[in-house]
């Protein structure tokens, strides 16, 4: 920094001792080779520690940014977007790094500049530096005006940068759906509303920008003007020579465009800020307790279930009770299927019970153990899911069978899970046989939904929950999977396994031991098939209704 300092003052004396000759000016020009050199090796070696600092920041940011968000409650998720959140950790986490891999670079460096500069100028002549000292005031003054306004836009500029992405991931997911609908134009014109607020706020800062541009302009050649002035004077009056004031000049002009610089990285800076403000706020927020406290491994999970009195109410719609004071206790071992109309709050029981919620009055038990006291970890392994839309990873199917198996399993594993799930044959015929890459139009959703069955099957678990796992199944397939997935758990496993279906196609549950109705967040009604169709209650009227609708 010295080194680049010192080359004005050595241009201006190369030049005036250019008119003696002699050595002096050999001596200036040699020395201002050198400082040039050893300059521009100083300013590659800032700019590569600064460029690895932020390459360390930006992986370390996202790094810590997707860990935060992916030990979150489920509840945090119902009520952000993905595509707000994937735009935080894509350009709202780079925005952020332009701070150590640009914007502090500069204007450390200018700042060491500037204050250089400003020294030197007070050195040769004080009444000349105080009124460039004025001028660069002036111009930090509207320098900080323009940053905070860059601050509020970049948050903006954000935001609906988000919202547009949101909008985008949507529609393109959701493609044969807007095909199907012809709703082309709708989400196109749903796109351009934020494209447009985008639009809006880049034209304020463009005008904000050319008014910044005006004011340096307007006060870089002001500095020249008084320089020429007051310094012709001086010469003239004897006090400075030609050359300080060639001097001064150079280190007026160094010193205006060092503050420039500063202004201009500072409102890139506060643009920085602005993105930053969401992406620190996600980082710090604190894990889910599920995760942050370690709770009990019993010996062995036997599959006794109970809930004892449990309410609940999603946190997004508090005020809108799911469940209300509901008692049910499942077996060992035992096949319970729960039935009811939509929104009854069949799939709430099997949320609780996966603990991605927590009761709001109640407890469950497991084995006679309060489940929140239970290590959630050491639980889930120990637990098949499959849900009403299972979602495949963008993988071979083999390493999706695989998923999330707590042991190493072999291939004959594998296919044994895929043979149980009815599987096997459709997997076999594609052109890669269990090594066939997932693809959304590659697979329906009856193979989709088998696939995730053998995945819960692989687990060998101790619990078992269907929750409309074989909704995209035809009747004859259907039947099949949960015949067999009932005689399994009827014959035992290694482990012996209690198995929870969720269904709305009845007739494929009546061999199940036990089956509870649920109406309106409450249990109506326990009992077998058989049982409950002698009641004449909710349950024979929803299969009378089911028989009249297929007749």
């Amino acid at each position: 920094m010295l080194s680049e300092i010192s080359i004005p003052h050595f241009l201006a004396a190369s030049i005036f001792s250019a008119q003696n000759g002699g050595t002096m000016f050999y001596s200036n020009a040699k020395l201002l080779v050198l400082l040039c050199l050893t300059s521009g090796i100083c300013s590659g070696l800032r700019g590569c520690c600064f460029a690895i600092a932020n390459m360390i920041l930006v992986r370390r940011m996202r790094e810590m940014l997707y860990g935060s968000l992916l030990f979150q409650d489920v509840s945090f998720f119902d009520e952000e977007t993905v595509g707000d959140l994937t735009s935080r950790l894509g350009s709202d986490c780079q925005q952020v790094s332009r701070v150590i891999g640009n914007d502090l670079n500069l204007i450390s460096r200018n700042v060491l500049q500037g204050t250089g500069a400003l020294i030197y100028l007070l050195f040769l002549s004080w009444p000349l530096a105080l009124s460039t000292v004025l001028i660069c005031s002036a111009l930090a003054t509207i320098m900080l005006v323009y940053g905070r306004y860059q601050k509020r836009a970049a948050k903006l500029t954000q935001e609906f940068t988000a919202c547009a992405n949101e909008v985008a991931q949507e529609t393109l997911s959701l493609v044969r759906t807007v095909r199907v609908y012809g709703t082309e134009n709708h989400e196109f014109r749903r796109y351009f509303t934020w494209l447009e607020k985008l639009y809006d706020i880049s034209l304020r800062q463009s005008m904000a920008y050319g008014c910044w541009s005006l004011s340096f302009n307007f006060l870089y050649h002001s500095t020249q003007v008084i320089a020429v002035l007051i310094g012709g004077i001086s010469i003239m009056s004897g006090h400075i020579t030609a050359e300080q004031l060639t001097k001064f000049i150079l280190y007026s002009e160094w010193l205006i465009l060092s503050t420039w610089w500063i202004g201009d990285n500072w409102s890139s800076l506060m643009q920085s800020v602005g993105a930053s403000e969401k992406v620190f706020k996600l980082m710090d927020l604190l894990p889910s307790r599920q995760f942050s406290s370690e709770g009990l491994k019993l010996e062995k999970l036997v599959g006794h279930i109970e809930f004892v009195n449990v309410s609940f109410s999603y946190p997004s719609r508090s005020e809108v009770p799911v469940l209300q004071g509901v008692s049910l206790s499942v077996q060992p071992n035992e096949v319970v299927a729960i039935v009811g109309l939509s929104g009854s709050g069949k799939s709430t029981i099997v949320n609780l019970l996966l603990r991605l919620y927590e009761p709001t009055n109640g407890q469950i038990l497991v084995d006679g153990v309060p489940l929140g006291e239970l290590d959630i970890k050491w639980f889930r392994e120990r637990i098949g899911f499959v849900g009403q839309e299972p979602r495949l990873f963008r993988m071979d199917i083999s390493s999706n069978i695989k998923y999330g198996c707590p042991r190493e399993v072999s291939q004959e594993e594998v296919e044994w899970a895929a043979k149980q799930a009815f599987a096997h044959e459709f997997i076999v015929s594609l052109p890669n046989g269990y090594e066939t890459l997932v693809d959304d139009a590659l697979l329906s959703g009856g193979q989709k939904q088998r696939i995730a069955i053998a995945r819960a099957i692989l687990r060998d678990p101790t619990i078992l929950i269907l929750d409309e796992a074989t909704s995209a199944l035809d009747a004859e397939s259907e039947h099949n999977v949960k015949v067999g997935v009932i005689r399994a758990a009827q014959n035992g496993s290694k482990t012996g396994r209690t198995v929870i279906i969720i269904a709305h196609r009845l007739s494929t549950i009546q061999s199940a031991d036990r089956i509870i109705v649920m109406d309106s967040g409450r249990v109506a009604e326990v009992g077998s098939h058989k049982e409950l169709i002698q009641e004449d209650g909710l349950y024979a009227r929803l299969v009378k209704r089911q028989a009249d609708a297929f007749a």
